[in-house]
């Protein structure tokens, strides 16, 4: 009895994720205590640190909240932070989690917007190298205004609309009848070649809308959770955040498309392929379809999300309200205006957001260890003791690593607190903080690409039910991945390296932007030093 209770115990336990994986877990959760009674809490400390970035690495074998959370609850229970520290790191970025929590879930009712945008760009042009930079630019423009995850979400739907109707009709189905587009056994074999290329026609489109929301990302406070934890912590409002990244994120935009054109030129590492003509004439039949069957009220509701649209980017150009009480409005005027007043269909916009801020609260609990623990002081000493001139290439290259194996949104809240609290010890002046935090803004936000584990939206790509469709697995998506990486992470580097400083310069001399106080520091997130 007992040993078929420790089975069901031991398969409960992290249910679906691998054996060796459970084994791991358990061994770091026994080991932790030991290691702080004997080597000591800052060991220990390193060692959860390790820990955590294994569990953030490992995100395709089991979600890091639970095993990153059991983590962060043993170092509570050791001592190795206190849970006053970790409220006292929530409470400084609450505006982070607020942008997650309503900005996520607003966007989700302008999805009929976004669609219907998309889906025009994918019947109306016929170039694919076109296509191709068009679809990176609107992921860009997008994700600078509203968040990558949502506009990876749309792409991920209209292509898995797309690759649905034709699956249908490659089985010998009509548009009306029901049917599993994972099962390609129906699959007439006059279809099947044109099915391949259908799959890396979508592919391509997949992987350039991805690395556009990165590319958009960087440029605004809202494109990426840590653009607003960096701009929280240093008070820059929405249009002094974008003209400081300008040095680099402009420069980084016209290299990754540049690359997107490249690559669809020269039909390099998976790219080039273009769409069947059979598929295309599918497709059109199939979208003169659906547009018969829209109704007024649908086309009202499209106006409607788009008049809400354009507030949410005035909303945040002007700073009208903070950002998550300006994505609460949207989610009020959209589903006020839209029809939608059931519990049941608010519930569903907080799916994609609830997990993430979740795990956000988790990496303040480890971010908590890092600062009562001094673990970072060493490193930070080091960068700068460096010439002036190299510690911003320096705390460059250093977050674009640790965000290509970890979650950079984690990485930025580390680093950003540390830079913070050299400030408020004197160890730097006010203006070269700002230079830092522009470093380690772009740092975590472009070379992040070169792995799903860096960038939240292509994680979200790879777990989503479309990856397998199409054949995109985590190998592929790496390769795919690596021109980008190489060319956006160089340009950012340089840029940062030798653009950053003059061009700051030059934008504080004209009066684009002012320079600021130490005191303007967010004192709210934890930047009193440590003893």
């Amino acid at each position: 009895m007992s040993a078929h209770l420790g089975r069901a115990f031991g398969q409960n336990f992290l249910g679906q994720a691998p054996a060796w994986y459970k084994y791991t877990i358990v061994a770091f959760l026994a080991v932790n205590p030991i290691v702080a009674w004997t080597l000591g809490e800052a060991a220990a400390g390193w060692l959860l640190l390790g820990e955590f970035i294994f569990t953030l690495a490992m995100a395709l074998k089991c979600y890091p909240l639970q095993p990153g959370g059991l983590l962060a609850i043993e170092a509570l229970l050791i001592g190795l932070t206190s849970p006053a520290t970790v409220l006292h790191k929530v409470e400084g970025n609450l505006e982070v989690l607020l942008l997650l929590i309503f900005m996520v879930a607003g966007i989700f009712f302008l999805k009929d917007l976004l669609l219907y945008m998309f889906t025009r760009l994918l019947l109306g042009v016929r170039s694919k190298l076109l296509l191709s930079l068009l679809f990176s630019i609107a992921a860009a423009v997008l994700s600078a205004f509203l968040d990558a995850l949502t506009v990876t979400a749309v792409v991920i739907a209209v292509c898995t609309g797309f690759y649905g109707i034709y699956h249908k009709v490659a089985s010998g189905k009509n548009f009306q009848q029901k049917h599993d587009h994972g099962d390609d056994t129906a699959v007439e074999e006059l279809h099947r070649e044109d099915l391949r290329r259908f799959r890396a026609f979508l592919r391509s489109l997949l992987m350039h809308a991805a690395v556009g929301t990165a590319l958009g990302g960087v440029c605004t406070l809202v494109g990426e959770p840590q653009n607003l934890l960096i701009a929280t912590k240093a008070q820059w409002e929405f249009g002094e955040f974008f003209l400081r990244m300008a040095p680099i994120s402009l420069p980084v935009l016209v290299s990754g498309l540049l690359t997107c054109m490249f690559l669809e030129w020269s039909g390099s590492f998976g790219y080039g392929e273009e769409i069947p003509e059979k598929v295309q004439s599918i497709m059109r039949q199939s979208a003169l379809e659906q547009e018969s069957r829209r109704t007024t009220r649908d086309k009202v509701n499209l106006v409607v999300q788009g008049l809400i649209a354009v507030w949410l980017v005035v909303g945040l150009a002007t700073h009208a309200a903070p950002v998550g009480l300006v994505g609460l409005s949207v989610i009020i005027l959209a589903t006020a205006f839209c029809g939608v007043i059931e519990e049941h269909r608010l519930g569903a916009a907080f799916e994609e957001a609830l997990p993430f801020t979740a795990l956000l609260t988790v990496f303040f609990a480890v971010v908590a260890v890092i600062a009562d623990q001094q673990l970072f002081a060493p490193v930070i000493e080091y960068v700068l003791s460096l010439e002036r001139d190299a510690q911003g290439a320096a705390f460059y290259m250093a977050n674009g690593v640790l965000s290509a194996v970890s979650d950079n949104v984690f990485v930025a809240s580390v680093y950003i607190d540390e830079v913070a609290l050299a400030l408020v010890n004197n160890e730097i002046n006010r203006d070269t903080f700002d230079l830092l935090a522009v470093a380690i803004n772009t740092g975590t936000n472009i070379p992040s690409v070169a792995t799903p584990n860096g960038q939240a939206a292509f994680l979200f790509l790879l777990t989503s039910a479309l990856a397998p469709l199409v054949r995109l697995s985590y190998g592929r998506m790496v390769v795919m991945a690596l021109p980008y990486t190489i060319v956006m992470s160089l340009t950012g580097l340089a840029m940062t390296a030798f653009a950053l400083e003059p061009a700051t310069q030059y934008m504080y001399e004209h009066g684009w932007i002012e320079h600021h106080q130490p005191s303007e520091l967010n004192m709210d997130a934890d930047t009193t030093p440590h003893h």
